[in-house]
């Protein structure tokens, strides 16, 4: 559980600065939330931890104090490194004293934010953590990629994260005061919120985006017990929890006042004296990232034939050549008669001098001449048609 929180949408978000009352909360959030908060999502998670194999290189994200890393230190070989990172500094202050000498040697605790993506390269880790870290970020599911590309093929990624379903019960009452006083437009915020957090078919389905293999989600439902409401607003697991952002979905000022005034005296009154129960469905996420040879394979496009055309290329329309002109005959030609000459134009034996107009008399050599070139022009109409048969017979 991170101390910081993730705004509301068209909200200020909230900076950070080391100060004495910080450092107290991190001391608060050891000893008061960690224990009954905390302990109970990474027990789910050290369970699913098998040995490590030597040399391992594990990643904590949202390390907190220091757990659940350094009870997985004890499980490794002195070969092996975890790097543990969070946001807060003065959380890693603790972290570093619980692991004493070890600290810098086995496990390095470095100050980073732990949303968005990560500083570190593709396929680093054999083993990547995150208890309890991601719920409160901005795109949980981003988040779970990332840690996919961080990881080694063959490595895991181990998420723990409260799952739908978790607060029902004060989410009930929230609900109906939103509903009682007409505050719609918050009642809108307050859904949204609500779907933010996965059942365990849409966690599978986040760690399957991811291209994690070998998916499971484990659940775990446990309760948290509160004498009254005064009690529960002001138990550190939920004071340092989620209350800042319920009380951002309310808005500011006398509004939010109200709300909650109102939330408050339903929990008192439909309790009494009984203890206000509040169920939390825990999940662990669990994914294996693929081996090289595990990874789908993606066919090569098949390479046209050679005379094939591709497929924006326009194929030339081919010309369909024409029936031969008998000798003596024009396209011109009517059937079954010679052409006649028009009036005024010269015989077939003259030709009109270009220069003077006159029509001249042919010779009998450029009649011969003219001839010889009419009769090579059959020769080629008739190996034209020749090669027309031999298409037809194809």
């Amino acid at each position: 559980m991170q101390v910081t929180r993730r705004p509301i949408e068209g909200s200020a978000p909230m900076v950070r600065k080391r100060t004495p009352r910080v450092d107290k909360l991190a001391q608060i959030y050891d000893e008061e939330v960690l224990p009954i908060w905390s302990m109970r999502f990474g027990r789910m998670l050290l369970r699913k931890i098998e040995t490590p194999p030597a040399k391992s290189m594990i990643l904590d994200v949202g390390c907190g104090t220091g757990y659940p890393a350094l009870e997985i230190l004890r499980k490794l070989d002195d070969q092996s490194r975890i790097i543990a990172i969070d946001c807060a500094s003065e959380m890693l202050n603790i972290a570093r004293k619980k692991a004493g000498d070890l600290s810098g040697k086995r496990i390095f605790f470095r100050t980073e934010t732990v949303s968005g993506k990560l500083s570190f390269a593709t396929d680093v880790y054999d083993l990547v953590i995150a208890n309890d870290a991601v719920w409160e970020l901005d795109d949980p599911r981003a988040s779970i990629v990332d840690f996919a590309r961080v990881c080694k093929p063959g490595g895991h990624v181990l998420v723990t994260m409260p799952l739908s379903g978790s607060w029902a019960e004060f989410y009930d009452i929230y609900r109906e005061v939103l509903v009682k006083h007409d505050h719609h437009e918050i009642l809108r915020k307050l859904e949204e919120e609500l779907q933010r957090s996965p059942d365990p078919e849409q966690a599978r389905q986040w760690l399957e985006e991811a291209g994690l293999l070998d998916v499971s989600v484990e659940t775990e439902e446990f309760d948290l017990l509160f004498r009254s409401a005064r009690e529960f607003f002001f138990a550190p697991v939920i004071e340092y929890g989620p209350l800042p952002q319920w009380k951002e979905i309310a808005g500011k000022g006398e509004t939010m006042q109200e709300i909650f005034w109102h939330i408050k005296e339903a929990i008192d009154a439909y309790f009494g004296d009984r203890a206000f129960s509040v169920s939390i469905k825990a999940g662990c996420l669990v994914g294996r990232k693929p081996l090289e040879s595990e990874r789908p394979k993606v066919a090569p496009k098949p390479a046209p034939p050679p005379d094939a055309p591709d497929d924006d290329q326009i194929t030339p329309a081919v010309p369909v050549p024409l029936p031969p002109v008998p000798r003596g005959e024009s396209e011109d030609t009517p059937p079954g008669g010679a052409e006649q000459p028009a009036p005024g134009a010269a015989p077939p034996d003259h030709r009109e001098d270009e220069d003077t107009g006159e029509i001249m008399e042919i010779s009998t050599n450029e009649i011969q001449v003219v001839d010889e070139v009419i009769e090579s022009l059959g020769v080629l109409d008739d190996e034209a048609a020749k090669h027309d048969d031999v298409l037809k017979k194809k």
